[in-house]
């Protein structure tokens, strides 16, 4: 793929702290098709159009969804009151719930609080205007790829992986590389390794994360991505003694003293490393219900 037909349009939220170079929508425009990958919630809809004129988009053939989490997903609806040609692809188990958006929203209010308000609602999906199509256009291959969420999708695009949230969540070092899971409930670790193992299977040279930004060693960050998930899940353990409260803490400890990727959290920049830890909260909630149900 050429990849100066690739454009990252970042949809940051200035309200809220950290929330910078996080979510982004990423267009392509090839001589054959031009898609979009997660066009944010509806909050960043106006940005996102005012983007996609003045970079010349008079139609798009594809919107492509990783998954259908409000901050990814959330906007599609009003995305196609502009261009009602484009065609959505998501999880075939994600259809209803954007054709009829109120349990999504619902969802959404109840694990994200006011950051579901900020991100704003859920506008519904013309039925005939979404599904899944394995092979959409000449080049590109979407997978089911269960884990971060049992909705997630990842596309192929010649040797680009669209890899959402698969790969967890990623930050910007210079010269360094870091990482965390995302592994909200209800989180089941095979299912998450499967799905990593089979994008190791196609061997992507770059890879696109959700949460963020472009990456040339695609199979590189793959791997470390099934290294931590088996890594946390002993930090989980290791912390299950600690009372409610204390939990968090004793588990972001353990993982600074054991993990050398996440450990470079103290290299970014002061708000982001807020936004990173409000988050730690839900990785160790899947996890840990994971680990709790498997004992019983």
């Amino acid at each position: 793929m050429k990849l100066d037909r690739l454009h990252c349009i970042d949809l940051d939220q200035p309200t809220l702290e950290g929330f910078r170079h996080f979510i982004s929508a990423w267009l392509y425009q090839g001589e054959e098709t031009t898609l979009l990958v997660d066009p944010g919630p509806l909050s960043t809809i106006p940005h996102l159009l005012a983007e996609l004129r003045r970079l010349g988009v008079s139609c798009l053939d594809h919107i492509l969804l990783t998954h259908i989490h409000i901050d990814h997903a959330g906007g599609t609806g009003e995305l196609l009151k502009v261009y009602p040609e484009a065609r959505v692809l998501c999880h075939p188990d994600g259809v209803r719930h954007l054709v009829d958006p109120e349990k999504l929203w619902q969802g959404s209010c109840q694990v994200l609080g006011a950051l579901a308000e900020v991100y704003g609602p859920i506008v519904p999906v013309p039925a005939d205007r979404i599904g899944f199509d394995a092979a959409p256009a000449p080049g590109l291959s979407a997978h089911l790829t269960p884990g971060h969420a049992a909705h997630h999708c990842c596309y192929l695009l010649d040797d680009l992986l669209f890899a959402g949230e698969v790969a967890g969540v990623r930050a910007e070092i210079p010269g360094a590389i870091y990482m965390r899971p995302a592994t909200p409930p209800r989180f089941l670790p095979e299912v998450a390794d499967d799905s990593l193992a089979r994008m190791l299977e196609l061997r992507p040279k770059r890879m696109v994360f959700a949460h963020y930004g472009l990456v040339d060693k695609a199979m590189q960050h793959l791997k470390i991505a099934r290294d931590q998930l088996v890594l946390w899940l002993q930090g989980v353990a290791a912390t299950a003694a600690f009372p409610g409260d204390y939990r968090e803490e004793a588990f972001f400890a353990w993982l600074l003293e054991h993990d050398p990727v996440y450990r470079r959290i103290d290299e970014l920049p002061g708000d982001i490393q807020a936004r990173e830890r409000i988050f730690l909260g839900n990785t160790l909630k899947g996890m840990s219900e994971y680990l709790e149900g498997a004992g019983r």
